[in-house]
């Protein structure tokens, strides 16, 4: 299904920049310290590497500093392009250190979902999006931010933060796979206990809910993939903030069951606003887990997301302008 298919009204496609990302001379890579520790991630690194040519180099941050300071070497030894190496978590801190920064960004999606980079329409083999990188032009694009943080994909608080604190302890013993991952939301939902008691306010909209999950998304194609509404809120540089309607753990299999099948509707299993600034409080505590792009972190209430001010410059594949 296409995305103009999700939603009614057209999804426009941004003017590109004038960049020819051919001409780009020194590539450099920045990459997570533990993405050298196993094949799985040095070899389509190197890969990418080679077709970048003999001018590319790879960065990583230490365990112990700022994604930031690598980026601010990388571009300090001249950088023309920044590649950000990894999985969705990489690429969202890389992007946050490249704000503001007259420096264009690209993607090797090297982690287990790749949404970003998928919704960029990039090859998850290395060595094919590197091609596509190098073919490829320039786009501005706005990016969400919650409490000064970045997101690029999706932001989160309710079930979904306790999905993915459930899937790192599953990761760690058996491994980092898809497969794996789904178990970790049907351990999560036999452990649910009641929905989250919420107040929000939008641009025109102040209500309270009871609900097990707000969704906050930035992704046309993360929508698209789970056959979700909200697209042209994307297109229109809004957030999509998708708030979940089961309070039961048998309304939540049935949700998840729905998503699998892209059987979920709206009305019936979540509601959509389409707002610029989304401020959530928590009725019945103060601190809560918070997801973003695959991360979390436990914040205090209440959590205001905006738009950045300063667009992200971000290569896609030429033959990618539904992107």
């Amino acid at each position: 299904m296409s995305l103009s298919q999700v939603d009614v009204e057209e999804v426009r496609s941004p003017e590109p920049l004038a960049v020819d990302t051919a001409q780009f001379l020194r590539i450099y890579v920045v990459a997570n310290p533990k993405s050298g520790q196993n094949s799985r991630a040095r070899e389509p690194i190197e890969a990418a590497l080679e077709v970048f040519g003999d001018e590319a180099k790879l960065y990583r941050w230490a365990p112990d500093e700022e994604v930031s300071k690598a980026v601010d070497r990388a571009i300090a030894d001249g950088a023309e392009l920044i590649v950000a190496a990894g999985g969705d978590g990489t690429v969202m801190a890389v992007a946050q250190a490249m704000l503001g920064k007259n420096v264009p960004m690209a993607v090797l999606p090297l982690g287990t979902f790749n949404f970003f980079a998928r919704g960029l329409r990039l090859s998850e083999d290395a060595t094919e999006a590197a091609r596509q990188i190098l073919k490829g032009d320039t786009r501005q694009i706005r990016v969400g931010t919650v409490e000064g943080q970045v997101f690029l994909n999706n932001a989160s608080l309710g079930i979904y933060p306790k999905i993915l604190k459930a899937r790192e302890a599953i990761y760690a013993r058996w491994g980092r796979h898809r497969l794996v991952a789904y178990w970790s939301v049907i351990r999560t939902f036999l452990k649910f206990q009641k929905p989250m008691k919420v107040e929000f306010r939008t641009e025109d909209l102040h209500d309270t809910r009871s609900t097990p999950l707000i969704f906050v998304a930035r992704s046309a194609y993360q929508l698209d993939f789970f056959g979700l509404r909200g697209v042209r809120a994307i297109t229109d540089d809004k957030f999509a903030v998708l708030i979940a309607k089961g309070k039961t753990r048998g309304e939540l299999f049935r949700l998840a069951w729905r998503l699998v099948t892209r059987q979920v509707q709206e009305g019936r299993d979540y509601d959509v606003l389409r707002c610029r600034e989304f401020t959530v409080s928590l009725l019945d505590k103060r601190r809560a887990l918070l997801a973003f792009d695959g991360e979390k972190a436990r914040m205090n209430a209440p959590f205001e997301f905006r738009m950045h001010p300063e667009p992200l410059t971000i290569v896609i594949p030429e033959e990618s302008e539904e992107a």
